[in-house]
């Protein structure tokens, strides 16, 4: 094994500071009791997301979206609508950029590729896990410090879009981190699958991640809501920004989808989950609800990058990938 005590490559570097300003330090303390209400981490899943690594940024990757996606190819296809819209926005017919635009856009169209450079631009698929943190209290839900609206309506005519906290995120294992959060990540290196319900594969792929990628960086926390199973918590809809967003579609699951199951929901029952959203609505913010016996609660989702010696991990073989790529866009005019 090489000797890297003297100089540490950059994905195995840790910078630990201390932010002396009061939003940090209540961060700081935040995290602290959290990680002693909610000791144990449970993985669930891959998700993917699209980056890019300019020369200006050095070997540091910038992320392009919210890395939420389920598989891979969402991903792959994200990439390509990116590089599309360049074409179209930023190039004119005849252009030595469009064209390799158009060659790149052209692969993903055709191969599951997960990296591509276009002038002196790299891009790549970019893997991830979430997990989430639990203890005897239950699963984490949000945190007092983790960025809010409680007092925003819950309601579609009155919700407005809150801005992407992981878009445009710079990945780099070196630059320096918060105590708590280091402590984290350095708790998180060994993190990998190993529940007999997962894949053989899996579990393989997950243990040589370990060594091709042994650093970690963790992405700004998301939000659900979940449903209490017999012995598990059940996540029930896409990853949110912000607790209020996870809330918001808490409550259009209760007075909107539910409600119009039709046969597989009779019609007093329907009545109880739109009453159970309006209240949900009405009342002053809550992260927990229990309706017709169901038990439902926001959770905080956490994610992961790893990190290895030309950056943030690709997709696995083992990942369920489960359609292939196809043309999505109109053809570009040369």
């Amino acid at each position: 094994m090489e000797d890297h005590q003297r100089n540490a490559p950059r994905h195995l570097t840790f910078r630990v500071t201390r932010r002396e300003d009061p939003v940090s330090e209540v961060t700081e303390q935040d995290a602290i009791r959290a990680a002693e209400r909610y000791p144990h981490v449970v993985i669930r899943g891959p998700v993917f997301g699209f980056a890019e690594q300019r020369p200006e940024d050095g070997p540091a990757w910038r992320l392009l979206d919210d890395v939420t996606d389920v598989f891979a190819q969402h991903a792959r296809e994200g990439l390509n609508s990116h590089l599309w819209f360049r074409a179209r926005d930023e190039t004119a017919p005849g252009d030595r950029l469009r064209a390799q635009l158009r060659d790149a856009i052209a692969r993903l169209e055709t191969e599951p590729v997960n990296e591509l450079t276009v002038a002196d631009i790299r891009y790549r698929i970019v893997r991830g896990d979430e997990f989430a943190r639990i203890g005897p209290r239950g699963i984490e839900g949000p945190r007092p410090t983790d960025p809010d609206e409680p007092a925003a309506d819950l309601s579609w005519g009155e919700r407005r879009s809150s801005p992407s906290r992981t878009r445009g995120l710079l990945i780099d294992h070196a630059s320096p981190t918060g105590i708590m959060e280091s402590i984290q990540r350095m708790e998180l290196l060994g993190l990998r699958y190993e529940a007999p319900r997962i894949p053989a594969e899996a579990r393989a792929d997950s243990a040589i991640a370990l060594e091709t990628h042994p650093g970690v960086v963790l992405l700004p926390a998301t939000f659900t809501f979940a449903e209490r199973k017999r012995a598990s918590w059940e996540p029930m809809a896409a990853l949110q920004a912000n607790p209020h967003e996870a809330r918001a579609t808490l409550y259009d699951y209760l007075a909107e989808f539910l409600p119009k199951l039709g046969q597989e929901v009779s019609a007093d029952d329907a009545r109880v989950y739109a009453e159970a959203a309006d209240d949900f609505r009405a009342r002053p913010r809550r992260d927990e609800i229990t309706v017709l016996g169901r038990r439902f609660q926001i959770i905080r989702v956490e994610r992961l990058v790893r990190i290895g010696p030309d950056g943030p991990e690709t997709p696995r073989p083992s990942d369920l990938d489960p359609y292939g790529p196809c043309p999505i866009h109109p053809s570009l005019a040369e």
